[in-house]
């Protein structure tokens, strides 16, 4: 049976680092960076890809479309 995975982008120069999706995710996949983008944000990181199910909290709760996930089947180890 095939297992659902999911893999998150953020547009960091978009992202004004208000830790909305941070706290939505369930499987803490994302983090705010230490680094700051051009506008002077801390934006979100991906820092725990693997443990990313594909569920989009973070994408629903982002105020400024920063995020987009992607879904794909991911075949269980035998």
């Amino acid at each position: 049976m095939a297992k659902i995975k999911g893999a998150v982008t953020v547009d960091t120069e978009r992202c004004k680092g208000c830790d909305l999706c941070v706290v939505a995710c369930p499987s803490d996949v994302l983090a705010l960076a230490k680094d700051a983008n051009a506008k002077g944000y801390n934006f979100s990181v991906v820092i725990n890809a693997d443990d990313c199910t594909g569920c989009a909290a973070c994408a629903y709760v982002c105020p400024d479309a920063c995020i987009t996930v992607y879904r794909m089947k991911a075949e269980q180890a035998a």
